[in-house]
């Protein structure tokens, strides 16, 4: 009999009616009983994870194996995760690597407490940036967790909701944002997303990722109201249609590249820098991935995130550390 169903036999047992009382374990007993169920318990969780990575892992590379990703220019095999959500890291790392980093200056809003966001990969790289988020939970956590590159300068930290009326605005009042040619725009709001990025006017960004509503296949052209106090239920009513945002971009000065294989991203790079065979081409029709959002929690990265962001480099310890 296992150790669980031993317990709960017993538990169950000195419950029945006209039961003899059980005798209770010695307390040191019984604490020792606990910590094995939940050493156990832990275990059965850690290898029902271990099991969905493995499943999610498969999947993967059933996918990226279809010849479409393949194709010159695609960016879906260049997918990782590293602190992303899903493959957005290593899918800005490649554009990046094609188009150049330039000043390595970035924008992200909707970004939690920060420890899953497009952006947090390229501030460990040495990037300088913005962040904007609401929640003031998720601000006190970034404050905390981030206090170092918050206090040297390279994050800079407003705690707001951002609404295409405040967008410009925000913006221009950031020292980081307003300092000359941005490199990457990152939105991830769940819902006002278009709204917010057609009310940009003031920054024209190298790149930009942008969730899109995965569930609306080109060409359908479907964009939700606007409503400056949204705020996603959970539902698929949360965001508009990769066709409407392509169309938008288009009209700015900025080509679809691709989306990650999720279909929770799109990447856009503007025009002047898009040329020379570097992306694959098509429009929407061609680099649309549906909704896959199961493989935001199985795809491959290693430990769970933690609360610690020291990291430095080898080139910045360069010898100071003696060894002994």
């Amino acid at each position: 009999m296992s150790l669980i169903s031993s317990f709960l036999r017993g538990l169950a047992g000195s419950a029945q009616p006209g039961a003899t009382p059980a005798a209770a374990p010695p307390p040191a007993e019984l604490s020792r009983r606990l910590d094995a169920l939940e050493k156990r318990l832990f275990q059965m969780h850690q290898l029902a994870g271990f099991g969905f990575e493995l499943s999610v892992g498969a999947e993967w590379r059933a996918l990226l194996a279809q010849p479409r990703y393949g194709e010159p220019g695609r960016l879906e095999r260049h997918g990782y995760k590293v602190w992303s959500q899903c493959d957005e890291d290593g899918i800005l790392a490649e554009i990046f690597r094609r188009i150049g980093a330039g000043a390595r200056r970035f924008v992200e809003f909707g970004i939690a407490d920060g420890r899953e966001c497009n952006t947090l990969k390229l501030l460990v790289e040495g990037w300088r940036g913005l962040w904007m988020e609401s929640s003031p939970q998720h601000c006190d956590a970034i404050r905390r967790v981030f206090a170092a590159p918050l206090a040297e300068g390279r994050l800079e930290l407003k705690q707001t909701m951002v609404t295409a009326e405040n967008i410009d605005a925000l913006l221009a009042g950031s020292p980081i944002a307003a300092a000359g040619e941005l490199d990457l725009l990152s939105i991830d709001i769940d819902g006002n997303d278009y709204h917010v990025l057609k009310s940009i006017h003031g920054l024209r960004p190298r790149v930009i990722a942008i969730e899109y509503n995965g569930k609306f296949p080109p060409p359908m052209d479907v964009v939700p109201p606007y409503d400056p106090g949204f705020v996603w239920d959970g539902t698929d009513y949360s965001g508009a249609s990769l066709q409407a945002i392509a169309n938008l971009a288009a009209r700015r000065g900025y080509r679809l590249v691709g989306t990650g294989v999720s279909g929770v991203n799109a990447f856009f790079v503007r025009e002047d820098l898009a040329g020379g065979g570097r992306f694959a081409d098509g429009g929407p029709a061609a680099l649309y991935n549906p909704a896959r959002y199961w493989l935001l929690r199985g795809t491959p990265s290693g430990h769970p995130t933690g609360h610690r962001f020291a990291y430095t480099s080898d080139a910045a310890l360069g010898d100071s550390l003696t060894n002994k």
